[in-house]
């Protein structure tokens, strides 16, 4: 085919999309999970404990901040402690480790906020699932998770030597219209011990047989064959040997991928990040419960697709607006489909919370990897719409 002839048929061309991900070692996600962990310890002693926590992480130092109101009393340094060595940062003199620094600012919440029963803040969320995995997730972010699950189980079981705990991945999937049709190019970088030549080239090998082969099986399981792999771009660290990572070399903030955390950027966001915060947090309660309608939808066989956007002003118990968008692929009109949710379930925030159980310390495991198509969360599960 001609380039002028592929311009005069776009829809059978297409166009290629990207979603990334990050590892639990990142620095970004190394503050996730801490901010995360401390969310969950006051949830563990006092479920009604209003969290906003920080953190900020760089060479050799932790910084948290934010606010909290709670019955519980949680000393917050050997918490972190402890996170920092779950991820694996535990070699001395490298710049971050578990000796590391750390400075606590957290302080006692407004008292009017801490009383609010309606929305902690206003703000607009989004939830969506489609037909493209059996997760109901979009391809290009669920396989850019699977391969960092798995350079992490590599790295942990020992099954690769030389891994350090940061890593990246990024998938470029080829679409028709809304329909993945072939993996276009596939990449890992991740961080690693000091290296000679051949060593670093076994590394790259060990990496495609162990990591990269079973993650292109397992997506291309989830996604029912429908689209092919056999063409794709493989690259491997392309800007070679990796030896500075970390937050020794690059300053992690809690709060930065929210892509990442949610659909890889193919459905939109509202900007509201997650980690740190408990669910009178309308930014990540409603954006759980959005997910959870969107999926419940796609699941219940309403639509192939579905995107849903609420908004919520600070104080108010329900949501301003309602919005349902299924990019045509509804068996019902979409104005049906906002009839159909309004009919299953409650929006109000105190309704969100008791219909998730948010309450509950379970923010942790969430903070790497993706919030969402892991079916141990309550807003993974799906309800049946009629």
């Amino acid at each position: 085919m001609t380039a002028l002839h592929a311009l005069d048929k776009p829809d059978r061309i297409g166009y290629i999309f990207t979603s990334e991900s990050v590892s639990e070692g990142h620095p970004d996600k190394v503050c996730d999970q801490i901010s995360d962990a401390v969310l969950d310890a006051y949830l563990a002693f006092d479920p009604r404990s209003r969290v906003a926590c920080e953190t900020l992480a760089t060479e050799n130092r932790v910084i948290l901040s934010g606010e909290i109101s709670s019955q519980a009393s949680i000393d917050v340094e050997p918490l972190v402690r402890q996170i920092i060595q779950k991820i694996g940062y535990v070699v001395p003199g490298k710049g971050f480790d578990t000796n590391c620094e750390i400075t606590n600012l957290l302080h006692k919440q407004e008292t009017a906020l801490a009383e609010n029963t309606g929305a902690g803040d206003q703000g607009l969320m989004f939830g969506y699932a489609c037909s493209q995995t059996k997760k109901l997730m979009p391809v290009p972010i669920e396989l850019a998770h699977k391969l960092l699950l798995n350079l992490a189980q590599a790295r942990k079981t020992g099954s690769i030597k030389g891994l350090l705990p940061d890593a990246k991945s990024q998938v470029s999937m080829r679409y028709i219209g809304r329909k993945a049709v072939d993996l276009n190019t596939l990449v890992i970088s991740t961080h690693h011990e000091p290296l000679d030549d051949a060593e670093f080239l076994e590394l790259k090998q060990q990496i495609q047989q162990l990591v990269i082969v079973p993650s292109l099986a397992e997506i291309e399981d989830e996604s029912k064959g429908f689209f092919e792999t056999k063409n794709c771009h493989i690259m491997i660290n392309p800007l070679g040997m990796w030896t500075d990572g970390g937050p020794a070399a690059d300053t992690g903030l809690t709060g930065r991928k929210i892509i990442v955390d949610t659909y890889g950027g193919w459905a939109q966001h509202g900007g509201g990040a997650f980690s740190g915060k408990d669910a009178t947090k309308v930014d990540r309660s409603a954006a759980y419960m959005a997910r959870h309608i969107a999926k419940s939808v796609v699941a219940s066989g309403l639509a192939a697709e579905c995107l849903i956007q609420f908004s919520f002003v600070i104080g108010e118990a329900t949501p301003v607006s309602v919005m349902v968008d299924t990019f045509g692929s509804g068996k019902e009109s979409d104005t049906e489909i906002q009839r159909i949710i309004a009919r299953n379930f409650d929006l109000t925030v105190a309704g969100i919370i008791d219909y998730l159980d948010l309450r509950k310390p379970v923010y942790l495991p969430s903070a790497a990897y993706g919030h969402f198509g892991r079916d141990e969360f309550s807003w993974e599960k799906v309800k049946k719409l009629v």
